[in-house]
């Protein structure tokens, strides 16, 4: 083969390169944008990491208000929890979204969609044609999201008075007995004891009678 065939046959290889090589960047979500406005918490950009990992909204939506514990609603492309959540915490959770319903376990692509099969839902990754059942972890139960716990400082107003003549407020599915505070007073009070649902506290900041 002289030089000219060669050249020859080196065009014709390059002619039928595709013009766009596929790349394989890792996978990143956006970083998340997360304020805090009360007690509330707003995942600002919710609709963005959607958009990102190709899922429908609600069910994300749902996934994470199973997982962190508290009612929410979907407001234009933003999430309003009713709760004060750490950004980490619900990025944690998003990240565990993401592994079990977006990314393949083959190719650690994030190509994928979910079909169904009998009562099984599919992973279908359609970039390397791998399919695996979702594993969906058992969420936690309400009530372990919504536990007090020895040393928590939490605010309350007292709404009655018990036999021994000491405050009690309601928190959660706790009565809470707070001595020396009388009805209508608002506090942060320091959880010192706890049994069964009931919890005993202490005043740490000045009440406030009503």
């Amino acid at each position: 083969m002289d030089a000219n065939d060669y050249l020859a046959m080196l065009d014709r290889a390059k002619e039928q390169l595709p013009e766009n090589i596929e790349t394989h960047d890792r996978f990143e979500l956006p970083e998340l944008d997360i304020i805090q406005e009360g007690k509330i918490t707003i995942f600002k950009n919710f609709i963005d990491v959607t958009d990102k990992i190709r899922r429908d909204p609600q069910h994300l939506l749902q996934y994470l208000l199973k997982e962190l514990g508290t009612p929410g609603t979907l407001e234009g492309r933003r999430v309003v929890f009713k709760a004060k959540i750490s950004t980490n915490h619900i990025d944690e959770k998003v990240r565990d979204y993401t592994e079990t319903y977006v990314i393949c376990s083959e190719c650690g692509r994030p190509d994928t969609h979910i079909d169904k099969e009998d009562r099984t839902f599919i992973l279908v990754c359609e970039a390397c044609g791998a399919r695996r059942p979702i594993m969906i972890r058992k969420a936690a139960r309400p009530e372990d999201a919504n536990t007090l716990h020895v040393g928590d400082v939490v605010d309350v107003t007292i709404n009655d008075v018990g036999k021994k003549g000491d405050g009690v407020a309601k928190y959660m599915d706790y009565l809470i007995v707070v001595p020396g505070t009388t009805r209508g007073t608002r506090a942060n009070v320091k959880i010192t004891n706890i049994s069964a649902k009931t919890a005993f506290a202490q005043v740490t900041t000045e009440a406030v009678n009503h």
